[in-house]
């Protein structure tokens, strides 16, 4: 007997069906392994809006289907409710296992909603690209290109800032940029902002890559496997105008869709590539100028003049964590006068009053710039010598950025959205996990201690601090 459907009837599984038939699959994996529902989306089908489409009654193709139930069969705990004092529950130090692919702590990388808000409703994107550029005049870039490295470029703001004030102060000068980024989604939207720079700066090369700290100020991967499976794309521009660069690089979306792909690490719950990227950009018009500076595989200077650190690790991570897997191996690819700027948040500000009257006594911002400094210094050991530690003072290192609102706002009863706006932008620069925040969002206490310290002090800010290590020039 056939084992094909009678009577022109399809079985369920090999339908579109309805979101809800696979959405409570889903909630219970998220909720099982604290996977955030738009991280599942992503490392499923490279869509982080997935979970949120499914909810809203979309439905789901057969392809798509097979994707979701293959991924949960094969990630699935085995054992996610069995009791911690279990043998394959607790390894042999007694502390209790997280699940294979848990999900710890406040990763930026989950919390995609959260971001967004935050930076529409927040001036920190400007005043950073402000500081950062207050370092220019202290470049003395060497021949052939002014050399720059964005640990973490994020949807592009501050370095479309950067470029700009570059642009202002070295209008001619070949320009050479490594923007690191492992979210295919701040990608995509970091690459609608440089049609502009590259018509307005036509000398400029510029590289994206989602290789890991170690990894990219080099563009070389460490390990032989995935060096064996490195995808190096080099695109060429054409044309004058930055209309016809934007359609250009639209024209990648499909590439970066492809290969942009990033899962969770087992062991630290961080996002890790799944196949390294270099992704380079140049002006066809500008090619035999350029070439000298081009980086080609087994071929690449580190030798930046100036490094971008701006919020590159979790405030909550160790000191010891910030300085040997972030900051040092930047330091290390700054060339003789080249300059780190690191930033990061600072806290004693009315955003966390916020958090101290929800959760008191909490503190995410153990570790200030001095800390960092000293740990950089011992991590570098007798190569501390060759580099300065600036901390400056407060005056000069601590700087506010704002919530954005009309004066109207928050002087008479502060409206419904503007008080979510400021929650968010406090649980996000504190970085709470989602799980601490399921139990306050449900009495409403949240939008009452909101709503106090924004009358205390007409308005919302927060404090940044940074710190530069520069690489000493070689004597003359």
């Amino acid at each position: 007997m056939s084992a094909g459907p009678t009577n022109g009837h399809v079985p369920p599984a090999k339908t579109a069906p309805t979101a809800e038939q696979i959405l409570g699959e889903i909630r219970d994996f998220c909720r099982q392994t604290r996977t955030a529902e738009s991280t599942f989306g992503r490392l499923v089908v490279n869509d982080g809006k997935l979970v949120s489409r499914l909810r809203d009654g979309a439905r789901i193709t057969t392809g798509t289907l097979d994707k979701v139930r293959a991924y949960l069969a094969e990630h699935r705990p085995a054992s996610a409710d069995a009791p911690t004092n279990s043998p394959s529950a607790t390894p042999q130090n007694g502390t209790a296992a997280a699940p294979a692919v848990a999900h710890p702590g406040f990763r930026f990388f989950d919390n995609r909603q959260k971001y967004l808000l935050f930076v529409s409703t927040c001036s920190e994107k400007s005043e950073v690209g402000n500081r950062i550029s207050l370092e220019l005049g202290n470049l003395q870039p060497a021949p052939p290109a002014l050399r720059i490295f964005d640990a973490g470029v994020g949807d592009g703001t501050v370095l479309s800032r950067v470029m700009r004030a570059v642009h202002a102060r070295f209008p001619t000068m070949p320009l050479y940029v490594v923007a690191k980024e492992i979210s295919y989604e701040d990608v995509r939207l970091m690459l609608e902002k440089m049609a502009d720079r590259l018509f307005e700066h036509p000398a400029t090369v510029l590289v994206v890559t989602n290789l890991y700290y170690a990894e990219a100020p080099w563009l070389t991967p460490r390990s032989v496997t995935s060096a064996q499976g490195l995808i190096w794309k080099d695109v060429t521009l054409t044309g004058n105008t930055a209309h016809g660069f934007a359609e250009q690089i639209g024209e990648l979306e499909g590439f970066l869709a492809e290969n942009w792909r990033a899962g969770i690490s087992p062991t630290t719950g961080n996002p890790v590539y799944q196949r390294p990227v270099i992704l380079t950009l140049r002006r066809e018009d500008h090619s035999f100028l350029l070439d000298p500076i081009m980086p080609r595989p087994g071929r690449v200077m580190a030798d930046y003049d100036l490094v971008i650190a701006s919020q590159p690790y979790r405030a909550r991570a160790s000191v010891e964590f910030k300085a040997s897997k972030v900051v040092t191996p930047l330091v290390k690819s700054l060339r003789p006068g080249g300059r780190l700027i690191g930033i990061h948040s600072h806290g004693k500000d009315p955003g966390s009053e916020i958090i101290d009257q929800i959760w008191p006594g909490d503190d995410p911002f153990k570790t200030d710039r001095y800390a960092i400094l000293r740990q950089v210094k011992h991590e570098l050991g007798a190569a501390a010598r060759h580099y300065n530690f600036n901390a400056s003072s407060d005056a000069r290192s601590i700087f506010r950025y704002h919530m954005h609102t009309l004066p109207d706002e928050v002087s008479g009863p502060i409206g419904t959205s503007t008080l979510f706006a400021a929650w968010n932008a406090a649980i996000y620069v504190a970085q709470i996990e989602d799980n601490r925040l399921s139990e306050v969002v449900r009495d409403g206490r949240y939008l009452e201690a909101t709503d106090r310290v924004l009358k205390k002090h007409g308005g919302l800010w927060f404090n940044d601090e940074t710190y530069v290590i520069s690489r000493r020039r070689a004597p003359a």
